[in-house]
């Protein structure tokens, strides 16, 4: 989720976020890592759009921040569209990160998938902006997977854990560190549909404003 302001006179568009991160594995300097990432994978593309027959550059802007005293309260309450809320921990039901449905500001996110820039951040943060998982998962010929396939999709072999795996086969699926956000992927936010108000602001996504409890074995 984000707050979405709109230069038309610099012809810039920014979707401003903040990541705020609890639980046992929550650290500052994850925070930051998290959201670095998730402002670089997503500016890479330095996307235009068209607004009102101009043509705009999107960029993003994220904020990493590690807040363990986090309570329900402040996660229920919340009404700032910057806000985004997910518990970190080492271990979680199902072995995946998640967040709480399409367009959403809350998720729980599992430690090991976030590590050495695997992608898992910059793709749980395009489900918080509404995009879903591509329909078709086989993708073969069509070169460097998009951001929001998910792990399991069959990919070019260059694109696999292992080059030389069969499809399907262990190490013949997408590698997440691989995956990249394209043109496509900020073109898919319809940013042109959305309601600005008088000073130039409007919203990405919604409050799904979920507290998660820690994941036991």
């Amino acid at each position: 989720m984000g707050l979405v302001e709109l230069d038309e006179l610099n012809r810039k568009l920014t979707i401003h976020a903040r990541i705020f991160i609890y639980g046992d594995a929550a650290s500052p300097e994850l925070a930051i890592n998290i959201a670095q990432d998730v402002e670089a994978r997503w500016n890479e593309p330095g996307t235009f759009i068209s607004i009102n027959d101009n043509l705009i550059l999107v960029k993003f802007s994220i904020e990493g921040i590690c807040d363990p005293g986090i309570v329900p309260l402040t996660v229920y309450t919340n009404t700032d569209p910057m806000n985004n809320y997910f518990r970190i921990e080492e271990f979680a039901s199902g072995n995946i990160s998640f967040v709480d449905g399409i367009g959403s500001n809350t998720g729980y996110f599992k430690l090991d998938n976030l590590l050495n820039s695997s992608s898992t951040a910059a793709h749980e943060f395009g489900h918080t902006l509404g995009l879903e998982h591509p329909e078709i998962l086989d993708i073969r010929g069509t070169g460097v997977p998009g951001i929001m396939y998910p792990r399991g999709t069959i990919v070019d072999p260059d694109f696999q854990y292992d080059p030389a795996a069969i499809p399907l086969q262990q190490g013949g699926t997408l590698n997440p560190y691989l995956r990249r956000v394209l043109s496509q992927d900020i073109v898919s936010l319809h940013l042109e549909k959305i309601n600005f108000n008088e000073n130039g602001f409007g919203v990405l996504g919604e409050f799904s404003s979920v507290w998660h409890e820690k994941h036991d074995p």
